[in-house]
């Protein structure tokens, strides 16, 4: 079952005695724990029937018993498992499966098969998963949610921000999106922060543009990495080295490894451009996977760099970035080692 339907489900009170959440995106995880813990009980129902505990503090047998006490004054209790990752013996060990001597089940298992329809039971189990193949994940499909939290891909964090500011009636700007993913990385409760302090800041109903990102979040709308690919692309000498020298004089809020990660980037789909037959807007956009805002960005720049200067220029970057990080390179600031390198690939 998916995120939105997971939280659908809720809204219309739908519940389920087991919420098995796994997997390696813990924002997913977190969100649909905190609606269950807010949304479920009223304030009064939550002082004798809310047991929220950690998983270093308590065992299986611990969990278990939470989940086997009834309510009181209440049809349900709700018992939230954070970091059930780390409740000993939780999942059945491997080994424990194999011993065909052994007649007793695993006690979470025997739980399962019959589980309290008045508990409802979150089991919060972050940064890895447990084989589906296996009884025990039948188990809870059968009578509750297993639900894994993947992490998203560097190119489907633009389209998670719209999403995102479209629930709370904002729209946003592609190359905004794409600033706000590029800045803030892969981390969702970071970039939900962010969001939400920006909509704080900015009327609802507003369109979202990298002027508002610049006066709420503090990245630079004109001298950012995203800026720096575009004039690249251009080909624009002068604004490239208006670009670096703003990187070099704040070195610590741009350094060379992030930025050089970011155009390898670019020039990689640049080269891929290049050996895509079909250069319809719509193939190359999902080729290269890019909002066909920025089709004409890299049509454009592929006219200045053949495939033999892209893959010089890919080259470049693999050097510098070991440079960056000390190899070959003893006393040269980031800052020089960025106007090199974007001098050769200008040249």
């Amino acid at each position: 079952m998916k995120f939105e339907q997971i939280i659908s489900d809720l809204q219309n009170k739908i519940y389920r005695p087991i919420y098995f959440l796994m997997g390696e995106e813990p924002y997913f995880i977190d969100e649909i724990a905190n609606f269950i813990e807010e949304h479920i009980l009223n304030e009064s129902e939550k002082e004798f029937n809310q047991t929220i505990v950690y998983g270093r503090d308590v065992d299986t047998a611990t969990v278990i018993g939470y989940a086997k006490r009834f309510p009181m004054m209440s049809n349900y209790q709700v018992v939230i498992v954070k970091e059930a990752q780390d409740v000993k013996n939780l999942v059945p060990d491997a080994k424990e499966k194999k011993d065909k001597k052994n007649k007793n089940k695993h006690p979470f298992e025997a739980y399962l098969e019959n589980p309290l329809k008045s508990t409802i039971l979150v089991l919060c189990y972050k940064y890895k998963s447990i084989d589906r193949r296996k009884s025990f994940s039948r188990l809870i499909d059968k009578c509750g949610i297993l639900y894994e939290s993947d992490k998203l891909f560097d190119n489907q964090l633009p389209v998670w921000i719209q999403s995102f500011l479209k629930k709370k009636n904002y729209t946003i700007r592609p190359e905004a999106a794409v600033l706000l993913s590029e800045y803030l990385g892969s981390d969702l409760g970071k970039i939900s922060n962010e969001l939400i302090k920006l909509s704080i800041n900015v009327p609802q109903g507003t369109e979202i543009t990298s002027l508002h990102i610049e006066q709420n979040i503090g990245i630079s709308k004109d001298f950012n990495v995203f800026e720096l690919q575009r004039a690249l692309g251009k080909k624009d000498i002068y604004k490239s080295y208006q670009i670096i020298n703003y990187f070099a004089a704040n070195e610590k809020d741009n350094p060379n490894v992030k930025t050089i990660i970011i155009l390898y980037s670019f020039f990689s789909k640049l080269l891929l451009y290049h050996y895509t037959t079909d250069k319809s807007r719509n193939n190359i956009s999902s080729v290269l996977s890019i909002n066909p805002f920025f089709f004409t960005e890299y049509q454009n720049a592929a006219k200045n760099y053949s495939i033999k200067k892209i893959k010089q220029v890919m080259s470049l970057l693999r050097k510098y970035d070991l440079k960056s990080k000390g190899v070959e390179n003893a006393s040269v600031p980031d800052g020089e080692l960025l106007k090199e390198l974007i001098y050769q690939i200008l040249h």
